[in-house]
């Protein structure tokens, strides 16, 4: 170590000293607040600190702080971390039955009790901040004495030290029956609670991130069970597949028979500590082409008892994929069912030669209206949108005037669907839609990455963008959320590892000429 490194140290460890004397004179206020959990005040008190300010007095937060000083327990010393018996199992099931116990967010009287819980859960039941500056110093101080194995344990020590107190309680429960089910409905939980900004507390985030950690190692795709879902499947798992079904929801019986039946595949991720619970569904249809239209898979069936012809499949269409656990979001399992499902039809069928999904491209029509709406109060050129022919037509088909008034009978004719009942309509729009379609998956980005949640998820997965289809969902649903517009997301197998690298790394979207021609027609004729 040079002097000059050796100076920035002994300045950096004055620094530290200083700022922990003056946190260690505010220590006992602040153990006593619930703040800190130092190990150092609770052997001097020989009992658990307060959890909870005194002035708290309702019923319901004395029974939280009851459950909480009784299943929270101290974090065992370092030494004696790997000689401590696991949580007492009714801990963990009393936990579980007091959280289940209380009213679910939304309820009138004590929609907050959930929060709270949480809230001090994560608040002061966390990291002991004091030991964490104490060892930070302690570091440091090896650090200048360049011996690697004291580093080494000095650094295995505060990284032991910044584990939160709740840790070894979660880890208790995941261990019951049923726990990690909990865990995942708890994460859900406080994922409602931080999107809805119920909360802003950095506490209830950092909680957010030790659960979501936790799960992404339970859930590892290693621990995963692939299961192909059959008509003679138990009924429970096939109704809750039903119900699950977010994408193109099932209709009856006989719908889902078919969807499982002849020329169909249903697969689906399951977990040993789920048993009977779906994760994520992927539907397939075996076609002989890539599919431009989805009525064709969802409403016409072959004959439920037919036998399917080898000859006639050489596509597998990925129509419908579903992650059934909100408790999951952010923990990967959709992009490996895909490629887990891909190994599987590859065995059945050595000669399938092409793999595309047909997605829905939710948020479009929204999109859509936004531009629009700007579009009219920054009062800008009717042509930035549309060409004059196209205008002409929009004004003709609807008796609306030039300018303004053509414009708000545009959006009201989009917002209303009606427009898919004319067929002058249908093809003035088609050319229009098509090209700001295109620009929506290609053009709008979120941090650099498309905006469209399930472009980027394929994109991920290294597809590439194939084909815009126009008129491919015509229920109420596909023309209200995309006015109908459906994509393929094509999977060239020798493709994906490098698209998915190109798109993580440097945000390139692999396109089709399809697609890019379409961009290049919205580039040409809009100015946004």
């Amino acid at each position: 170590m040079t002097p000059h490194h050796h100076l920035i140290v002994r300045t950096l460890l004055r620094d530290i000293s200083a700022r922990c004397w003056r946190y260690r004179t505010g220590v006992s206020a602040g153990a006593r607040s619930g703040l800190f959990s130092s190990r150092d005040h609770q052997q001097h008190h020989h009992h658990y600190p307060r959890l909870f300010s005194s002035t708290t007095t309702t019923s319901t937060t004395s029974s939280m702080e009851e459950i909480l000083a009784r299943v929270v327990a101290p974090l065992p010393s370092y030494e004696t971390r790997d000689k401590t018996p696991p949580p007492a199992e009714s801990n963990s099931l009393d936990l579980i039955a007091f959280y289940q116990g209380l009213p679910p967010r939304g309820d009138l009287d004590r929609d907050h009790q959930r929060l709270s819980f949480v809230e001090k859960l994560s608040r002061e039941c966390g990291v002991d901040h004091w030991s964490v500056s104490e060892l930070s110093v302690k570091l440091l101080e090896t650090i200048q004495k360049r011996d690697v194995a004291t580093i080494l344990q000095a650094e295995d020590r505060l990284r032991y030290a910044l584990t939160p107190r709740y840790m070894q309680t979660l880890s208790g429960v995941s261990r019951v029956t049923g726990g990690v089910k909990f865990l995942v409905d708890l994460r859900a939980d406080v994922l409602d609670m931080i999107s809805s900004k119920a909360t802003d507390s950095p506490h209830v985030r950092d909680f957010n991130s030790t659960l979501k950690s936790l799960l992404s190692e339970w859930f590892s795709v290693g621990l995963l069970r692939l299961e192909r879902i059959t008509w003679q499947s138990p009924c429970e798992l096939l109704q809750k597949i039903s119900q699950y079904e977010a994408v193109h929801p099932v209709r009856n019986w006989t719908d889902i028979k078919r969807r499982v039946g002849p020329y169909r595949r249903c697969y689906t991720f399951t977990h040993a500590s789920m048993p009977g619970e779906p994760l994520v569904v992927l539907h397939v249809a075996l076609t002989d082409d890539i599919s431009d239209n989805i009525q064709t898979i969802v409403r016409e069936f072959a004959t439920l008892d037919s036998e399917e012809d080898v000859t006639k499949i050489n596509t597998a269409i990925f129509y419908s994929i579903t992650s059934t656990q909100a408790g999951l979001q952010g923990v990967e399992l959709g992009n490996y069912l895909i490629k887990r499902v891909v190994r599987e039809l590859q065995s059945e069928f050595p000669h399938m030669a092409q793999f595309s999904s047909l997605s829905p491209i939710p948020g479009f029509s929204a999109w859509l209206q936004g531009v629009l709406s700007q579009h009219r109060k920054e009062g800008r050129a009717s042509s930035d949108l549309l060409s004059e022919p196209e205008w002409k037509e929009v004004e003709e088909a609807t008796d609306a005037a030039a300018g303004a008034p053509a414009l708000d009978a545009l959006r009201a004719l989009l917002a209303s669907s009606e427009w898919v009942h004319s067929e002058r309509l249908t093809r003035v729009l088609e050319p229009v839609l098509m090209r700001l379609c295109a620009w929506y998956l290609y053009g709008e980005k979120r941090r650099g990455y498309a905006l469209n949640p399930v472009a980027n998820f394929h994109l991920q997965n290294g597809a590439t963008m194939w084909r815009l289809n126009w008129q491919a969902d015509s229920s109420p649903r596909g023309v209200a959320n995309s006015c109908g517009i459906m994509v393929n997301y094509r999977y060239f197998l020798n493709d994906t590892a490098k698209n998915s690298g190109l798109y993580l790394q440097s945000k390139v979207i692999s396109t089709s000429d399809q697609v890019l021609g379409l961009v290049s027609q919205f580039q040409k004729n809009s100015k946004l």
